[in-house]
């Protein structure tokens, strides 16, 4: 019997140096259903938007192959070349990074193209950077829709977008059924202590709006590079997830980070049974 949600593994949890056969099986042998592909500010991630035809269809015979699908893209390479940057060049390569990802995700299948919720990241915030990043926003959705991949913001570690409540009125002002968000619980934590406000309150403010949610361990001040089962952790995953589920959310990806030396087999085995025990409870 299959359970009634998906857990990917994210990319970025295994080496980079293991070939996508390899990062598939990894993540299936290790308890996932699914592996989320990664392009983000480096050169080498960036350049797959690039790849041919033959390329494209070998990851997707693999996936066929080894029956583990690639559904989801984690979209942030807009950091580097964001929509909202002062510089006309960098807006046009912003826009031409979404086609382009909207592209390869139609070619391999996937569904769910997760948008890093930064209008600016490297340069000075203000109001021209909020208008030119709903201007390139709106045109990628549409290009976006026009082939059938949903777009869902990623709540942020910078006060732009840390909440659902805050992408959601970027949601409401583009006003399509293809964006909605993809919120990290970890990052919604953060963001509710240093508001002093409850995360699952902030969660329920996108219902209706959620394509998924990125499991991760974080504590004050701290984003990332914690491993699952810390005990620093604040994330509350029990009540985000039975929330997910109250709203219809039935995706969800495990985040975190391989670093060079780490038993990455052992992390990838123990974050499975970690979040599994969370979601299974609360799908029961």
């Amino acid at each position: 019997m299959t359970t009634p949600y998906t857990l990917a593994l994210y990319e970025k949890a295994l080496p980079s140096t293991l070939t996508f056969e390899e990062m598939l099986l990894t993540a299936k042998q290790c308890g996932f259903d699914r592996l989320e592909l990664s392009i983000d500010e480096s050169d080498r991630r960036l350049a797959r938007l690039q790849w041919t035809k033959q390329e494209r269809d070998h990851l997707r015979d693999l996936c066929l192959t080894h029956d583990i699908p690639i559904k989801t893209m984690c979209l942030s390479g807009h950091r580097k070349y964001p929509f909202g940057s002062h510089d006309p060049n960098i807006r046009l390569k912003a826009r031409q990074i979404m086609h382009d990802a909207v592209d390869l995700a139609s070619d391999l299948g996937i569904t769910l193209i997760q948008l890093a919720g930064y209008d600016v990241y490297y340069e000075e915030h203000d109001a021209r950077t909020v208008e030119w990043f709903y201007e390139g926003l709106l045109d990628g959705v549409q290009y976006a829709a026009s082939k059938g991949i949903f777009c869902g913001f990623e709540t942020m570690e910078t006060s732009f977008m840390d909440t659902v409540d805050k992408a959601m009125h970027f949601v409401n002002l583009i006003h399509h059924p293809y964006l909605g968000v993809y919120p990290d619980i970890g990052n919604l934590k953060n963001a509710a202590v240093l508001y002093n406000h409850d995360v699952v309150d902030d969660l329920q403010k996108g219902d209706q709006h959620i394509f998924a949610v990125h499991l991760k361990e974080t504590k004050p001040g701290l984003y990332r590079d914690m491993q699952f089962g810390d005990p620093t952790s604040h994330t509350e995953y029990a009540r985000c997830i039975a929330c997910a589920k109250q709203m219809g959310v039935h995706m969800y990806t495990g985040e975190f980070w391989y670093h060079d030396g780490e038993d990455y087999m052992t992390n990838v085995q123990n974050a499975a049974r970690f979040l599994r025990q969370y979601l299974d409870e609360a799908y029961a």
